[in-house]
C-alpha cells in the first residue's frame, strides 16, 4: 500500500451562513494523480485554498506526511512541500518568464535581506543558480525560449506552463493544479495531460481540479467528487464514470 502523503479529516469551511466545504475526508497517496471534480460551486477551489493554507478550516484536520498544517502560513506550507497553481494563470505581468519562475525558486535559497541588498558573492551565486534551475523547469514544462519576454506578450498556454514551472521550482512533494486545461485547445489539453504524467514521473504527487472529463478520466488514478461542498463519491475513474450520485449531480437531477 502506498504511503499517505496528504490527509483530510472531516474538513469544513464556513463563510458566515454559507458552508463551502462540508465534512470532507480523503487521503492522497504518495506518487498518485488524484482528481477533484464536481459542478460549479461544489467547493473545489475552496478545498485547495484550505490545503495551501490561504484560508483556515472552520473545523477538521489537514496533514502532510502526518504533520498537521493547522495554523501554518502559506509560505511555511510551501516550504514543507505543497505548491499550487490557480484557475486563472497567476503570473507577474511586469516580470519576465524567467523571473516569474525564479520567484518560486527563491523559497529554497538561503540569501537573506542584507546579502541580497549588498549583492554579496554568495547572493550573486545563488541568483545565478536559481536562474539556471528555473530555465531547467521551463524546459521541463515545454517552454524552451522567450525567457526574457513578458507573460502578456506570449500565448496563454505559455503563461499556464510558466505558472506550473514556478510551482515546480519550489521542489514540491505535492502540487495542486487548479483547472490546468482551462482555456486550452484540444491539442494543448492533450499536451497538458502528458505534462501532468511527466510531473508524476518526477516523484511529485498531483492533486488536480479539472472540468475536462476526458482528461480527468485518462490521467487520474483516483477521483474525489464534490457537490455543494460535500464529498459524494470517491474511487477509480471507471467507478466514478457511472456512479449514480455523480450523474445526478452533473445533470442536476435527483437519483431515481
Amino acid at each position: 500500500m502506498a504511503e499517505t502523503l496528504l490527509s483530510l479529516s472531516n474538513v469544513t469551511r464556513r463563510f458566515g451562513g454559507l458552508t463551502a466545504v462540508a465534512d470532507v475526508s480523503f487521503d492522497v497517496a504518495y506518487g498518485c494523480i488524484k482528481g477533484v471534480i464536481g459542478p460549479n460551486g461544489a467547493g473545489k477551489t475552496t478545498l485547495f485554498n484550505l490545503i495551501s493554507s490561504l484560508i483556515p478550516p472552520s473545523s477538521g484536520a489537514i496533514s502532510l506526511f502526518g504533520r498537521s498544517l493547522y495554523g501554518k502560513k502559506p509560505h511555511i506550507v510551501a516550504s514543507l512541500g505543497i505548491s499550487r497553481t490557480f484557475q486563472t494563470a497567476q503570473v507577474f505581468p511586469n516580470m519576465t518568464i524567467l523571473e516569474n519562475v525564479m520567484v518560486g525558486r527563491h523559497c529554497r535559497t538561503k540569501t537573506g535581506l542584507i546579502r541580497a541588498a549588498f549583492k554579496t558573492p554568495f547572493a550573486r551565486a545563488e541568483e545565478q543558480l536559481a536562474a539556471e534551475q528555473s530555465r531547467e523547469w521551463l524546459a521541463f514544462v515545454g517552454v524552451n525560449s522567450h525567457y526574457d519576454s513578458l507573460p502578456g506578450d506570449l500565448p496563454f498556454v505559455t503563461q499556464r506552463k510558466t505558472e506550473i514551472a514556478r510551482a515546480l521550482a519550489t521542489e514540491p512533494k505535492l502540487i495542486l493544479l487548479d483547472e490546468p486545461a482551462a482555456g486550452l485547445n484540444i491539442r494543448e489539453t492533450v499536451d497538458m495531460g502528458e505534462l501532468i504524467r511527466k510531473i508524476r514521473q518526477e516523484g511529485i504527487t498531483v492533486l488536480v481540479i479539472e472540468h475536462d472529463m476526458s482528461l480527468v478520466m485518462n490521467i487520474c488514478d483516483e477521483i474525489c467528487v464534490l457537490n455543494h461542498g460535500s464529498k459524494i463519491a470517491e474511487g477509480a475513474p471507471r467507478d466514478i464514470r457511472n456512479h449514480p450520485d455523480v450523474i445526478a449531480a452533473y445533470l442536476g437531477k435527483e437519483k431515481a
